[in-house]
């Protein structure tokens, strides 16, 4: 019985695990780069028409919330909440949508679960 026929031996040269471990170094560090460009970008999101704004970055982290005085009724407090988490959400969303695109493609070509 021929040892490579069911033991198959790890390639050698760019395909062998010094060549892998080579690619994961180079993925680590365009994921770190990629993630300080992150803290560096911002999205925004408006709600009720830009009376509410909320800015927030690459890293899911909110910079700003800006509140049109006009939308600021002290009657109406339960229509202000849902304008604020409208934004919120929606800049969290565009921000992990950012992340994505950004870090998407720099794990694609190597097939390791959970990149």
């Amino acid at each position: 019985m021929s040892k490579g026929k069911y033991y198959p031996k790890a390639p050698k040269g760019p395909k062998g695990a010094q060549g892998m471990m080579k690619q994961l170094q180079q993925v680590q560090k365009q994921m770190a780069e990629a993630q300080e460009s992150l803290a560096q970008e911002t999205v925004e999101y408006s709600a009720g028409g830009g009376m509410v704004k909320v800015v927030a970055d690459g890293q899911q982290g909110i910079k700003s919330i800006s509140i049109d005085p006009q939308v600021v009724d002290p009657e109406d407090v339960g229509m202000l909440e849902d304008l604020v988490l409208v934004a919120v959400c929606g800049a969290l969303e565009q921000s992990s949508a950012l992340a994505e695109e950004r870090m998407g493609g720099l794990t694609g070509g190597l097939g390791i679960p959970g990149l």
